[in-house]
């Protein structure tokens, strides 16, 4: 008999939602989330601020939204191979690109981490996840 009665259960560190299963991506997940937030956030305020700033500022404020967009592309892409796996990462990361599109695509993929990250029993705030929780 190898099985201790007395002895305590152990924790599983199965985690459920990610293709690996393990703890650790489940920990990129929701670093990957915190990113994917921050590039919604800028987006949005970049979006209200081609309405309010004069023209000249305008290029200025498109050039730094190109740049979040990428940002952005790049978080979906890492994401979705944890979530969604290797095919659909590559093309969500793609549609992130695309201007309009990419802001439903960020959204829908941030949905998809916070549904993860809250079945695995993490609190999920305004700015996503602590990290250090995990």
């Amino acid at each position: 008999m190898t099985d201790n009665p007395y002895q305590s259960p152990q924790i599983t560190s199965q985690a459920t939602g990610v293709l690996s299963g393990s703890r650790d991506d489940l920990r990129n997940v929701a670093r990957f989330q915190k990113g994917i937030i921050v590039c919604i956030l800028i987006y949005l305020i970049a979006l209200v601020g081609q309405c309010a700033l004069p023209l000249e500022v305008r290029l200025l404020v498109g050039i730094g939204v190109l740049f979040v967009g990428l940002v952005g592309a790049v978080f979906v892409f890492l994401l979705a191979m944890k979530t969604y796996g290797t095919g659909l990462g590559i093309v969500l990361g793609i549609l992130s690109l695309v201007p309009l599109i990419g802001l439903i695509v960020l959204l829908v993929v941030n949905g998809k981490a916070t549904n993860i990250l809250k079945q695995n029993g993490i609190k999920v705030g305004l700015l996503g996840a602590n990290v250090s929780s995990i």
